[in-house]
């Protein structure tokens, strides 16, 4: 599932564990700042974060580093998604049915 145009160089979380970071991901995935995305990615990364590979990790870490806005943008609109982040994880994001979101 790795993105071919994912920068693997940059990696500042490489020193911690896999399930480290699976954990991490799904805390910072429940508390984003804006609530849609808290739905988006909280129910996405719980469903699927435990085969996350390192390489699904670093992809969600430097997403995450992105604007609130321009990532709900690029996931329901579909539109503009950066070279960097386009690939096999952005479109199963996209294709996630909205209305059968559950919050924490």
């Amino acid at each position: 599932m790795t993105d071919p145009n994912l920068d693997l160089t940059y990696d500042p979380h490489k020193d911690i564990d896999l399930e480290n970071r699976q954990r991490r991901l799904l805390f910072r995935s429940w508390h984003r700042g804006i609530k849609e995305l808290d739905l988006i990615f909280g129910n996405f990364v719980e469903a699927n974060g435990k085969d996350f590979t390192e390489d699904d990790c670093l992809w969600f870490e430097r997403l995450y580093e992105e604007q609130d806005h321009e990532i709900l943008a690029w996931i329901t609109k579909g539109e503009g998604v950066p070279e960097t982040f386009q690939g096999p994880m952005m479109k199963r994001l996209q294709k996630l049915d909205f209305m059968v979101l559950k919050a924490k």
